[in-house]
């Protein structure tokens, strides 16, 4: 007895065990310590994490990103090159504040496009912006570059966005959102030249007749760590810093492994000082760290439906040949998911009709279905038939001959012509009884009688 007990006892404690020792759900997200933060997948644009993504913010320096994108548009269009040289007048440092980033540019000097796009990015120089906005709006023309700023914003789908400046100094009318620097940053990436300075640990701009020397390291601890230790991230690339005390520490980045590209925005992050009183922690660099391993080590490219699968079968009317046809997706689909999610726990709503008339081709749309996990929709694929079925002459005349009784012009034209014979009959035998059934009205002629003699 005291052995089953034991034996019992040693059951329920390794079930407890098992129990405990189960991973927890993939869907169960980490929290970052950030007002706002999105994790976006590069190729798929499917997000992997996000809080408060659509909530306006101060972006501060990731301003710069938007004064980015339109001199690398206006190079497109051949109105600036990369190596054109560009004046910096006194009006591109009118309202700049003293503290805020700069690279010691002064007025009077000449950079080229690209240097000046390196102090932009690299070092986050408030005043490469205003210099850089006048190159493509005309001296003294910075608010009309600012109100290209908007509009190009808008453009791309940015529906919480107002920028009031270029540098992302602080007014309380300049906002944005995660979301909308991510959209931002995604209509960036695409240029090569961009993706590579905003990923230059360091730059050198040697001193000429015209210009000082400018030595830039970047404010990015993710793939520099001249200014601070502790941050880097080999799998990093880029992208921009911000910060201002009302935004708190901000940083767009991006992380490449394998064949994956993640894109990261932490927004409104603190900057903490540790235990020993001295070390500090500046949460947008930590907490991008912590959404690139998340995105890296939880989720994975899985295939939630294959084109060869075969769903379901749908009956098959006037055919003699088949009685049902096979419905398979028309497209594999693939997904980020949770790496520990088993792909049975996937919801599948399928619309099918209850039944399909022949004849059939293969590739015939029959209807569609939807894969979802807990309401997020993974995505809709049409189904198709998977063979043809012919129909039966036969089958499909008596359907045709019971669909055109059946239709109601041609009933109310079946029941007038059954009551127009039925009066006719009626009138006709009515008419047969008054021939017939009359009596004459003279006296009756004698039997035998066969007329008068003459």
């Amino acid at each position: 007895m005291k052995k089953r007990r034991f034996f019992a006892l040693f059951l329920v404690l390794g079930l407890l065990v098992s129990l405990l020792s189960v991973p927890a759900s993939a869907f169960e997200e980490i929290d970052i310590d950030a007002r706002a933060a999105l994790l976006v997948e590069k190729e798929t644009g499917e997000i992997l994490y996000e809080k408060n993504a659509h909530e306006k913010n101060y972006p501060a320096s990731i301003t710069k990103l938007t004064v980015a994108l339109l001199v690398f548009e206006a190079i497109d269009a051949g109105q600036l090159s990369l190596d054109q040289p560009i004046t910096a007048h006194e009006s591109a440092f009118e309202g700049l504040s003293i503290y805020g980033s700069t690279a010691g540019i002064k007025a009077g000097e000449v950079l080229t496009v690209e240097q000046l796009l390196q102090c932009m990015l690299i070092v986050s120089a408030n005043e490469a912006c205003n210099i850089l906005a006048e190159a493509v709006c005309g001296e003294g023309n910075i608010s009309q570059f600012v109100q290209r700023m908007n509009e190009r914003a808008a453009a791309l789908g940015c529906e919480n966005t107002h920028y009031v400046n270029t540098s992302g100094l602080h007014d309380p009318d300049h906002y944005t959102t995660a979301w909308d620097i991510y959209l931002i940053t995604r209509a960036l990436m695409p240029y090569e030249k961009f993706m590579e300075i905003c990923n230059s640990k360091s730059a050198e701009i040697a001193e000429t007749d015209h210009n000082q020397r400018h030595v830039l390291h970047s404010t990015n601890r993710l793939i520099s760590n001249w200014r601070e230790l502790g941050y880097l991230y080999r799998d990093a690339q880029g992208i921009k810093t911000g910060s201002t005390e009302e935004a708190g520490h901000c940083l767009v980045s991006s992380a490449v492994r394998g064949d994956r590209q993640l894109v990261s925005v932490v927004l409104g992050a603190e900057k903490i000082t540790l235990a020993d009183g001295k070390s500090t922690l500046t949460k947008s660099f930590s907490e991008t760290i912590r959404l690139f391993d998340y995105g890296f080590d939880c989720f994975s490219r899985r295939e939630v439906v294959s084109a060869d699968e075969l769903v379901r079968e749908v009956p098959v009317a006037l055919s003699s040949e088949a009685n049902y046809v096979v419905a398979h997706p028309a497209e594999s689909i693939t997904r980020m998911l949770p790496t520990e999610l088993d792909l049975s726990e996937l919801t599948r709503d399928i619309t099918l009709p209850d039944s399909v008339d022949a004849p059939i081709a293969a590739g015939d749309e029959l209807g569609e279905m939807t894969v979802s996990y807990n309401g997020t929709v993974y995505g809709t694929v049409k189904l198709l038939a998977l063979s043809d079925v012919s129909a039966s002459w036969l089958l499909v005349a008596r359907r045709d001959v019971a669909d055109f009784f059946s239709r109601t012009v041609v009933r109310i034209v079946l029941v007038v012509l059954l009551l127009l014979i039925l009066a006719f009959l009626f009138l006709r035998g009515n008419g047969r009884g008054r021939r017939y059934g009359k009596r004459s009205s003279g006296r009756a002629a004698p039997a035998g009688y066969r007329g008068r003699r003459r």
